[in-house]
Formats: C-alpha cells, structure tokens, sequence
C-alpha cells in the first residue's frame, strides 16, 4: 500500500519502528490501568460503603474525565510534541493507581476517578493521532496491532487482580503493581523523538484528494456516534460482566475476575488474528463482520439466561468480535478525513460520552431491574451502531462516486 507521506517530511524508516514500539508498550500500559477497575468495582463499593448503583457515579467521572482528555488532549497534539506528554500522563497514572485503592469515601473516589480517565483519554487520543502521523495509509495493520496491545494490557490486569485477591486477600497490591508498570514506558518514551502531522496533512490518499481540504462535518459526526455506541457497549461488558457474574450466581469473585479477564483475553487474540486481515479485507468489510459477530454472542446470553457455559462462550465471543471495531473505524475514518489531534478527538468525545452513559445507566438500573439489564443494555447499543454503520457506508460510498465523477 502507498505511502501518503511526502518524502521530505517522513520520519526515518528506523526512527519508524522505533517510535511504533513504543506506542504498542504505551497501550500495554494504557490496557492495565483502564481494565483494572472492572474486576474491583464491587471491592471499591465496600470499601467506601456504598452500593452498586452509588459506585456507578465513579463510572462516570471517569468516563467524564476521558471525555475532557480526549477534547483537550487532540488540541494539545496538535500543539506540542507529542512523546513529552504521553511520558507525563503516564506518570500520573501511575500515582493515582497508587492512591485510588486507599480511597475510604466516595467523593474522593469519584476525583481520583475523573483525574484517572482525563490521563486515559489523553493518553489514548494521543497514541491513536501519533500513529496515523507516522504512517499515514499503511496505518491499518498497525493501528490494529496497537489495539492488540491495548488488550494484552486489559487481559492481564484482572489476572494480577485476582492473583492479589488469592495471595494477598485483597485487591490492593494490584493497583500498586499496575503503578509500578507504568514508570518504565513513561522513561522510554520521553526518549523518543515525536513525529509530526504535517507530513500527514500535506500528503494525499490513493484516491489523489488532498488531505488538507477532505473535512466533512457529517462523516465526523456518524463516526462519533459510532463509537460513543460502541465504546458504551465494550465499556459496560469491561466494567459490569464481573458484578455480573457475581449477581447471577455464575462464581464467586475469582471466577468472576476471570471471567472479565476472558473478555480482555479474547479481544487480545481478536486483535491479534485482526493484524492479517486489515492488510488483506477493507475497513467496512472487517467492520460488518464485526457487528454481526458482536451481536450473535450477545444473542447467547439472551437464549440461555443463568448457563455459565452460555455466559462464557458469549463473553468470549463479544470480546472475540469487539476487538478490531474501535482501530478499523479509526482506519476507515484516516481513508475519508484529514486526520488532527482534534478530528481524533472528536471522535474520542463521542467514545467518552458512550463509556460514561451507558454504564451508567446499567449501573442505576442493576439492582432495581436485576443484572440482565447488563446484557440488555449492550444488546441495544450493537443494534444502534449497526445502523449507524450503514449509514456510514452509504454516505462513505456517495462521496467516493462524487470524486470519481468529479
């Protein structure tokens, strides 16, 4: 695939996959720290003597917080060098893993929350904007590897939680070893020279459009509608499958860390096959298979409610199928758009609000309703992203016969 990146400003072939390596370490990072909190919700409840439905306000700081780092952060790029700051938000992150399980009272849960999630959505609006600066079109397989990363993150965090829960007896020691990881990609990447968006802005697609001029507000706000229904549906699967767990009897909270450690797992290897078949299969055609895998292992919960091999198989599977949505939407998006630190971040904003409501109302609905609101809530938010998705390859496909018969 040609590059579209104007050879007097690309970085260096080696200076490359330098840089790349470090974005897919920082994901690792990103991964442990934002698939820690899943498997500990109904610990941090009890430790500041709340309920489930009460602890659903930290849920939602931090959704919010990773809304305002998406906006803020996608300008600051724009702006500044970009390794500096992804070095320091790690840092912070790592100091709040720190403090976040010593926390005794739900308001200063719900700050430390809402800090947590504005560094995440920095981090992540950062990575994602930095990586389609460095290789422009050919970005689709390495966008998807990142994300892989990402889920090597997510997988291993609710092992290290429930290894702490079973040598330790508590879940403490997690966070602190999570705190611990973190310190080492913050070093390595302030050593990294930041790569810049005008080579991606002044190059133009396979299709001969030059990217400066490609801005189309609709296309930007089907996209982010998109990912604030996807992201709200990978979110709540993240953030409740454990109380769910717990709640229908399927295990106790080993089993259920594990079970939202399969979740993270089976998006890991999903990312992973992912890599192949982005430089092989389009955007649109990995994302239709996407949804109509997504919603066949949600389908599963529905038609055996309360079978632990139901509820594993469908966990597997969502996570299996959800892996490649959020890169290959990123992909299909740098096809049709100039790609900014602030066009990400719209797109982020929109991932943001998901991850911040639609747990949240799950969260205020699972203990007056039962933990099937759970299931329910994400089997509705697939549906709409489908239609959201159509709507996108319909207007996608209308601006591409206008440039060709242009």
């Amino acid at each position: 695939m040609a590059s579209i990146v104007r050879e007097d400003l690309a970085m260096p072939r080696g200076s490359q996959k330098t840089t790349t390596i470090g974005y897919f370490v920082a994901f690792v990072a990103l991964g442990l720290a934002y698939a820690s909190l899943g498997p500990t919700l109904t610990d941090l409840a009890t430790k500041v003597g709340v309920n489930l439905q009460q602890i659903s306000y930290a849920l939602t700081a931090r959704g919010f917080g990773y809304l305002l780092g998406s906006a803020l952060g996608g300008r600051l790029y724009d702006r500044v060098r970009g390794h500096p700051v992804i070095s320091g938000v790690l840092v912070i992150i790592a100091g709040l893993l720190v403090v976040i399980p010593l926390s005794q009272v739900l308001w200063l849960l719900v700050v430390l929350l809402f800090l947590l999630g504005m560094a995440q959505g920095t981090l992540d609006v950062g990575g994602n904007t930095l990586l389609v600066w460095v290789h422009g079109d050919a970005v689709d397989p390495y966008m998807n590897a990142m994300h892989f990363f990402f889920g090597v993150g997510a997988f291993i965090a609710p092992i290290i939680v429930a290894q702490s829960v079973v040598w330790a007896g508590r879940f403490e020691p997690a966070y602190w070893v999570l705190a611990v990881l973190m310190l080492p990609v913050a070093i390595r990447m302030l050593r990294l020279p930041s790569p810049s968006g005008q080579a991606h802005l002044e190059g133009t697609s396979e299709d001969g459009v030059v990217r400066g001029t490609r801005k189309d507000v609709r296309l930007v706000g089907l996209l982010a509608l998109f990912f604030f229904l996807y992201v709200g549906a990978e979110g709540s699967y993240g953030s409740w499958i454990a109380a769910y767990a717990e709640k229908t009897g399927l295990g106790g909270p080993a089993t259920a860390a594990y079970m939202a450690s399969a979740f993270w797992g089976a998006l890991t290897l999903g990312r992973l096959l992912s890599i192949p078949l982005a430089a092989r299969y389009s955007p649109r055609q990995v994302l239709f298979g996407d949804l109509v895998g997504c919603l066949g292992s949600t389908v599963v919960f529905l038609l055996f409610p309360g079978s632990a091999a139901a509820a594993w198989v469908g966990t597997f599977g969502a996570g299996l199928f959800m892996a490649s949505i959020f890169p290959t939407c990123l992909s299909l998006a740098e096809r049709h758009l100039a790609i900014t630190g602030q066009i990400t971040s719209f797109f982020f904003i929109g991932g943001s609000l998901g991850g911040m409501v639609i747990p949240y109302v799950i969260g205020q609905l699972f203990e007056r309703t039962g933990p099937g609101v759970t299931i329910t809530a994400i089997m509705g938010s697939l549906v709409l992203a489908s239609v959201v998705f159509g709507a996108i390859v319909l207007h996608t496909r209308r601006s591409e016969q206008g440039v060709n018969g242009g």
